[in-house]
């Protein structure tokens, strides 16, 4: 199992939770950007930088986890995908994306950009809070917990 970080866009404090558990559970990380990221020192954790343009990580996300994998991401299409494959896919504010929701989800997405190039509507989410961080922690340990309870 390797936890996928679609680096791009997470908040550090997600990345910092994420670095902690698998720490604690003996869990691979990748992070996947298309800029330069801080150098981690951890040995379950790398990085791999992409070439530069629209949705290149979600693409190389989407090549390269499997079925085992969780992948954390806020990128509909890529969650979207990953379900698909029969992964599992999360977001950094503890909505789990599952074979139910992410079409209605993907759905919801799509109205919703279509309003914003109309000018219809303006802006995106609410800023990330401390309700949010704990939010992803406690679902980031429940989902951890259950796959690895299912690998075995």
């Amino acid at each position: 199992m390797k936890i996928w970080i679609d680096a791009d866009a997470c908040p550090r404090v997600v990345k910092e939770i994420v670095f902690r558990a698998a720490d604690r559970l003996e869990v691979e990380v990748c992070l996947v950007a298309n800029k330069g990221l801080s150098k981690h020192h951890a040995r379950l954790i790398s990085s791999v930088i992409v070439p530069g343009g629209a949705d290149e990580a979600d693409k190389y996300i989407a090549e390269h986890a499997t079925g085992t994998d969780l992948v954390l991401t806020a990128d509909i299409p890529l969650a979207a995908k990953i379900v698909e494959k029969g992964g599992v896919a999360l977001d950094p504010r503890g909505d789990l994306y599952t074979g139910d929701n992410v079409g209605e989800r993907l759905s919801q997405r799509d109205l919703l950009q279509g309003l914003r190039d109309e000018g219809l509507i303006q802006g995106g989410p609410a800023p990330f809070g401390h309700s949010d961080r704990q939010r992803f922690a406690s679902a980031l340990d429940r989902t951890l917990t259950r796959m690895l309870r299912n690998s075995d």
